[in-house]
């Protein structure tokens, strides 16, 4: 029983993501994500009781997601830094996933404290960074690269080709693991 809780839980926050996608920041409609994951309503308010606990757990389960790659991408090449897999992990994202995240912008037009989780999320990575890599200036400069690339990849803008997000992204590398 609990397994099927799961996944509804796992279809509705994908169908969400999916909505929010397609239907623009802020037009997230409880029925077009019921309907989605093929769940009624009622199933839908069953696992979020509100568009704001939909919202959040889309949120929380980026966040996981996120964290649970990066460690499996630590554990799968130990001798790589935390920061070279957090860069390739960051870049792999973009390029993977153009608009994987626009959801965030519906989250943050339903409530800005929203954004609170990401930020502490962010800290606790940035401190972790700080901690894994000796070199300040190689930590500031490739952090920051990279999440310059993350947001342009988030607000869809093609700044940089795919060659020119290459160079960026083995620079990067480089400078990381240099």
């Amino acid at each position: 029983m609990k397994q099927k809780k799961s996944n509804s839980r796992e279809k509705i926050l994908t169908a969400a993501a999916d909505v929010a996608r397609e239907a623009g920041p802020g037009n997230l409609s409880l029925d077009a994500v019921a309907s989605r994951a093929g769940v009624s309503k009622g199933g839908l308010l069953y696992n979020f009781p509100s568009k704001a606990k939909l919202m959040q757990a889309l949120v929380e389960a980026y966040l996981n997601d996120f964290q649970h790659a990066l460690e499996a991408a630590r554990a799968a090449e130990p001798d790589q830094s935390l920061l070279a897999n957090y860069l390739r992990l960051s870049a792999q994202e973009c390029d993977e996933t153009k608009d994987a995240a626009s959801w965030i912008f519906s989250a943050i037009a339903e409530d800005p404290d929203f954004l609170t989780p990401m930020k502490t999320f962010k800290r606790q990575l940035f401190e972790r960074l700080k901690a894994d890599t000796p070199d300040l200036k190689k930590l500031l400069v490739t952090y920051m690269a990279i999440e310059g690339l993350r947001n342009l990849s988030l607000f869809d803008i093609d700044l940089l080709n795919e060659g020119e997000r290459q160079v960026l992204v083995d620079t990067l590398l480089e400078i990381a693991n240099g």
